[in-house]
């Protein structure tokens, strides 16, 4: 914790990065209370548009805005470019991963993993087993959790291929930094990131089973209101201009999926669900689901509904799967992973368990099916007792966790009560694969962490969000005469 953290605008040394030095010069001029009046108005509008979570388990139950923080994180054009070509080869390995293990597992004929930690796996769904999506694509939507440490220094923090959040964040941040930043957009040539809901459209009816309609039907399935992500479930259906629908709004016939309307029964080809394998059919999964809807996975089986993303995912977000991940980027693509994993110990195996268990004050330990900053340990900052508490938890079910080095995470300005200063930042980019190939949006959501020295960036632990700029060259245009906002389309 003591190695000073790569600060993406000023480097590791006290003046600017060359090609950021115009954003300095912009933080450097605007006022702090003009900064700060533009991110209340910001989360003003956010709070009156419902773009809220609520954090389970929490005795304030009540809705909550995530934090927006004004100041943009930039990303320069080479470097988008090889993170680009990264997550493509990752999310690749990932869908072959997905198509293998489902099938011939020629990854575990290999001796590439070790069978139990496949077969162990309450992520992977044996209900699925051979069982081929439309067009072989499993993980339409994924969400690769990055972290920076350095100038070039970029790794995969966790996949997300189940059902990744955040997206509506991403768009609805661009949006407040257009309209209350435009001087920005005048001096910056910034890919535009609003085309998200007609990328998700193509992709979505792209992937329809062979012989729908030249335009399918396609729907997002929420589990309802009460859904800590129901806002981005019905923000990307009316983004869409698709239905929203809950189970109760669809019915199976005959292995075929019908929508309920009011003019009568229309059949739907595609359902981007944001309901988990469990709740998903309750004539597979659990027996008890009112989410979902009976018979859906025996329409999937007869090739008549495309489901984005495919049940049985979630063995490929996994975290020991994780640590796995370079080996099966090298099986399935025959080369190296672009984009590295952060070094992973699997407490499973007796000897990385014992350098955790001796290590605690200094690692993170994760469960491997965890998610939102819950059943994680931050060792240099957490108590003697809570060290204590998560050793006892370990050593019961060692299995279940895996630990990880304190990495000193990329730092960028942020607006603080004391002004602007440095804040620990992750970054997550949406990859679209549909059936005419793999397509990384031009920007992400960059999560804060707000809270001084904190490395934990996640909304329901206290973190923020900023808008993130991809530029579409190295060089800050600094035209006075421009009297136009200008955002190019990339991609």
């Amino acid at each position: 914790m003591g190695t000073r953290a790569f600060d993406e605008i000023m480097g590791l040394g006290d003046t600017a990065r060359p090609e950021l030095a115009e954003l300095v010069r912009w933080l450097e001029e605007t006022p702090s209370d003009e900064l700060r009046r533009r991110q209340e108005s910001a989360e003003t509008t956010f709070r009156q548009l419902g773009i809220t979570f609520a954090v389970y388990g929490d005795s304030d139950a009540s809705e909550r805005i995530i934090p927006f923080d004004i100041v943009p994180r930039v990303f320069l054009a080479d470097e988008w470019a090889r993170l680009s070509e990264g997550l493509v080869q990752r999310v690749e390995a990932i869908n072959a991963f997905l198509d293998d293990i489902y099938g011939s597992q020629e990854i575990l004929k290999a001796g590439v993993l070790p069978e139990d930690l496949i077969f162990h796996n309450p992520q992977f769904r044996p209900e699925i087993f051979g069982i081929r999506p439309p067009h072989g694509i499993w993980a339409h939507i994924c969400g690769i959790d990055l972290v920076r440490t350095g100038a070039d220094e970029f790794y995969v923090l966790e996949d997300n291929a189940r059902t990744p959040s955040g997206v509506s964040y991403m768009l609805e941040n661009r949006e407040a930094m257009v309209r209350l930043c435009p001087e920005l957009f005048e001096q910056f040539r910034v890919a535009a990131v609003d085309s998200y809901p007609d990328r998700l459209l193509e992709t979505m009816r792209s992937v329809a089973p062979r012989g729908c309609a030249q335009n399918p039907t396609c729907v997002v399935l929420t589990p309802g209101h009460f859904n800590s992500a129901y806002y981005e479930h019905s923000f990307l259906a009316d983004s869409m201009g698709i239905e929203l629908v809950e189970a109760a709004d669809l019915v199976v016939d005959d292995d075929m999926v019908y929508m309920r309307t009011i003019a009568g029964r229309v059949k739907v080809d595609v359902i981007y669900r944001r309901v988990d394998d469990d709740f998903l059919d309750p004539l597979v999964f659990r027996p008890d689901s009112l989410l979902g809807v009976p018979g859906l996975i025996a329409a999937y089986a007869a090739g008549n509904v495309a489901i984005i993303n495919a049940p049985g995912n979630g063995i490929a977000d996994d975290k020991a799967i994780y640590s796995y991940m370079p080996e099966i980027v090298r099986f399935y693509s025959g080369s190296e992973a672009n984009l590295p994993n952060v070094e992973t110990w699997r407490c499973r195996e007796p000897e990385a368990l014992r350098y955790t268990l001796d290590n605690l004050d200094q690692l993170v330990v994760k469960l491997v099916d965890g998610s939102g900053g819950y059943g994680m340990l931050v060792g240099p900052t957490a108590t003697r007792d809570e060290i204590a508490t998560f050793r006892a938890v370990v050593e019961a079910e060692p299995h279940r966790y895996i630990a990880q080095p304190t990495l000193a995470l990329s730092t960028v300005p942020t607006l603080v009560d004391q002004g602007v200063a440095p804040r620990h930042v992750d970054f997550r980019p949406f990859v679209l694969t549909g059936s005419k190939g793999v397509q990384v949006v031009p920007g992400g959501l960059t999560r804060v962490a707000l809270r001084e020295g904190s490395l934990v960036v996640n909304s329901s632990q206290g973190g923020g969000t900023k808008d993130s700029f991809v530029l579409l060259d190295d060089q800050w245009r600094q035209s006075q005469t421009m009297g136009t906002m200008v955002q190019e389309q990339s991609l």
